[in-house]
């Protein structure tokens, strides 16, 4: 997929863990952890606006189209 996810790389920036993350998004840290692999097929504006607030950055940081 051309699309990166850059999760792991912010949260490692910002000092944070995966479980730290999962409590303050109240998201699950399976879902999470999909994400941060790169495994998922979607997400939602909601969800990487909560992160993007969360890890104080921009959605560029997070994803990152590659060919």
């Amino acid at each position: 997929m051309p699309i990166i996810v850059n999760l792991d790389v912010m949260m490692a920036k910002r000092k944070m863990s995966l479980t730290e993350l999962s409590e303050k998004l109240d998201i699950t840290m399976a879902n999470l952890s999909i994400l941060k692999t790169g495994k998922a097929k979607a997400i939602r504006f909601s969800t990487l606006e909560a992160i993007c607030k969360e890890l104080n950055c921009q959605p560029a940081d997070i994803l990152e189209f590659m060919e």
